[in-house]
This record gives C-alpha cells, structure tokens and sequence, in this order.
C-alpha cells in the first residue's frame, strides 16, 4: 500500500466491510488526523459539508473512509489529483467494487490504483489454523471469536446489517428478505455451474433480475464468479461461471453449519472445501486472470490460473 502511494495519486483499498480495511489504513494516517475521514462518523461529515476547502489544503496522505456513501466527491478527487505539484494524494476506503462505484471508473481513470483485501488469510495465520479458518471464514471478528457459538452469532448479525443496513445506504433498493432468500439459495449452488432458471422460478422473478441480484453481491464481495476458459476445442465446453462464496465462514452461516463436526457431516463439505481452497489459492499466487474448464462430456480442471504469461492448473 505503500508503495501504492509513492507512485498513484489515489489509491482504493477495497473489500467487504469488516475485512480490515479501517484497521490498515490507520496505519497510515492517525484516526485523529486532519488528513483521515471516516464517512460513517458525523464530525467527518460535517468537515465535508464544503469539500473542496476542506481537501485542498490538505498535505501528505489524505484517507477518506466509507467513500462509496459519497460519491460525489469523485469528480472532486479527478481534480484535486490533477494539481501539480500534487500537494496530496488520496487513500479511498471503499465496501464496494470499483465497477459497482461507477463514478470512480469514470471520474478516475489513469490516476486511480485499486488494491484488493479481504480478511485472514491462511498464509498469514499459519498452517495450524487450518481447520479454524475454514469452518469461521476469514473475516478477523469471526475467526478471533472466543467460541464457535460466539463466531456464529457476529457473522448473524453481520448478514443481518449487510442486508438491512449496508445495501440502502448504498442505494440499492432490493428487499432484504428477497436478497437472504437468494444468498441462501447461492450458498447451496456453491461450487456448482450458473443456472440462472431455477433461482428465478424459485423466487418468482425474471432471469434479468436474478442476474442483476448476482451482480449486486459479486461487487460487494461477497459471491465470486469464476469465468470459464474457452479454447478452440471439438469438445463442447461450459460456457456459464461458477458460483463461490467468498467467505467460507458467511457459507457456513447461511447453510446452518456452527462446529467442525456439523462440516464434516454436511453434503456440501466437498464444495465449501473447494471454495476455501480456491480463495486462498488466489490470494498466494495473485495471477492475472483465473478460471476454471470443463467439458460437457465430464473432463475438468478446477482453478486455471494465468501469471506472467503462463497458465498454471490447480486441482482440489
């Protein structure tokens, strides 16, 4: 992130919400800086209420927390990191991808770096962690909770605010209740080829709209859509994605699975191994582009990575 800094005028940490980002950019920037706002906080706001004197002034590394809850302040940074010499550059906080924050792919294209983070990852926790990290997911609250019945009443209660609170701040006005009843159904079809006809039947809704939910809880986070590779094969190939759950923690939650036995017992085990599998691999290798490849006649490969030019195959 440092690095980030020395070289972009705006850098995006972006992640879901609770994953840490707060926690990092603090070491950046003291919360008690003038350089640092947090969106979430009436003070921050308040000093914002006339951006443009309350940012230009600013030097060194300026933070500014939650900033998909005011997107008006992009075309602002546009601005502000075009100065030169450049006085400042900025640090964004965001719960929400870039492509779903349409305003900062417009408004900063060029200057802006986007670096992605989630929560724990298995690398940094260390071997013996495994089976922890599995079964509480990567979100640092869940997985340092004191017991399994202590780590699945926070990842409750963050479903619970995700839905009720996080989705119409961001102005998203789909109903909770039908956006839970769609995340459980994504929880069962976790590991399994895209079919978007069954979710909509089931939900009473439209296919378009089915794919729009999709969408939605991909750029917050919290579903990840693995592309199929396609080569010019006489084999007839899978053209739709694959369905993950980012969080093998949130996975659990939603499927009703609290201790290690209640995992080892599930049906979908296999799958929510091979989703945690997945997450961690990506997040060691870092490759430019992955995928998965299958054939309609049953041969395939479960992760496709591409990195420096070369592909690297993944079984689980």
């Amino acid at each position: 992130m440092r690095r980030s800094l020395r070289r972009s005028r705006v850098v995006a940490l972006v992640g879901p919400r609770q994953c840490g980002k707060t926690t990092l950019a603090r070491e950046i920037v003291a919360p008690s800086s003038v350089n640092y706002f947090d969106l979430e906080d009436p003070v921050s706001l308040a000093r914002l209420a006339e951006p443009m004197t309350a940012l230009a002034g600013l030097r060194g590394v300026v933070v500014i927390d939650e900033v998909q809850r005011r997107p008006e302040l992009f075309p602002l940074l546009r601005v502000l990191a075009d100065r030169r010499p450049l006085p400042a550059r900025f640090l964004i906080l965001g719960s929400a991808s870039p492509e779903l924050m349409r305003q900062s792919s417009e408004s900063l294209a060029g200057r802006l770096e986007t670096i992605p983070l989630s929560g724990f990852s298995l690398a940094e926790l260390g071997a013996p962690a495994l089976n922890r990290h599995w079964l509480r997911g990567t979100f640092p609250l869940a997985f340092l909770a004191h017991s399994n019945a202590a780590s699945v009443s926070w990842r409750r209660q963050f479903i619970h605010t995700f839905l009720e609170r996080d989705l119409p701040q961001l102005g998203i006005g789909v109903p909770a209740t039908a956006l839970l009843r769609f995340w459980t159904m994504l929880a069962h079809y976790h590991g399994n080829v895209w079919n978007a006809a069954e979710p909509a039947r089931s939900l009473g809704v439209s296919e378009p709209t089915v794919r729009r939910y999709l969408d939605l809880l991909a750029g917050l986070f919290m579903v990840r859509q693995l592309q199929p590779w396609h080569e010019n094969l006489k084999k007839r190939q899978v053209k739709a994605p694959k369905i993950y759950l980012r969080d093998s923690g949130l996975l659990h939650q939603l499927l009703g699975i609290g201790t290690d036995r209640d995992l080892l017992a599930h049906p979908k085990c296999g799958a929510s191994w091979e989703g945690y599998a997945i997450e961690e691999t990506l997040k060691v290798v870092q490759p430019d582009e992955a995928y998965f490849w299958a054939t309609h006649q049953g041969a395939e490969l479960d992760l496709l990575l591409i990195k420096d030019g070369r592909r690297l195959g993944v079984e689980i």
